[in-house]
């Protein structure tokens, strides 16, 4: 009899445990939008070349500023489609968490970083102003004076026609897109063999 009711009470405990178990739960929900509309970013050059740079002209304390290059951004669509573009560091070793991209690693440090700004922007041939959001999108700011774009904002064009800065369709974009390169302070660096300077980054075009 002892042995019996264990049994049931063993098999009551599993039944209320699995019940509980099926009760806990997570949804999840998959959307988004297809949009009819595609737009190609382009540069009018994908290098940017320093040329071999000598280890005694770079500054052990301070930063050495390797110059900085005006590249032409295009953004083609095939109608007028609300965009904003993210940039991504590939090399997953960006200077700041902010607003540099990195060079690489020498001796565990950093080695430099690049900053991005767009500049003069034109939409359909007519200024358009440059815009940013530091907060995925929910809000948006003008880009003063061309100011360097941090790697976690989001870039676009528009206007504050309804009150608030906000992008605005765009077709045929055109910026100019300026990259200013440093390297970092070499004290505790091992420069004694040839060390790449090399960066990649790529423009994502993301739909609104």
């Amino acid at each position: 009899m002892n042995n019996l009711f264990a049994l049931l009470s063993t098999a009551l405990l599993l039944t209320s445990a699995s019940t509980v178990f099926a009760a806990s739960s997570a949804d999840l929900t998959v959307k988004g939008l297809i949009t009819p509309s595609a737009c190609t970013p382009g540069l009018s050059s994908n290098v940017i070349d320093y040329g071999k740079v000598s280890a005694k002209d770079l500054k052990q304390d301070s930063y050495t500023f390797l110059g900085e290059s005006l590249l032409q951004m295009t953004l083609t669509c095939d109608a007028p489609t609300l965009l904003a573009l993210q940039g991504v560091d590939n090399r997953g070793n960006a200077y700041d968490s902010y607003n540099a991209y990195g060079l690489g690693l020498v001796s565990g440090k950093k080695l430099g970083g690049y900053t991005l700004a767009f500049r003069n922007a034109t939409n359909n041939g007519a200024a358009i102003s440059l815009l940013e959001s530091g907060d995925n999108g929910r809000t948006w700011t003008e880009n003063y004076l061309g100011d360097v774009l941090p790697i976690s904002f989001l870039a676009s064009f528009g206007d504050r026609s309804t009150g608030n800065w906000a992008p605005t369709p765009v077709q045929n974009v055109t910026s100019e897109l300026n990259v200013q390169t440093l390297i970092s302070p070499t004290a505790g660096m091992d420069l004694t063999n040839e060390i790449p300077i090399l960066g990649s980054a790529t423009l994502q075009v993301r739909y609104l």
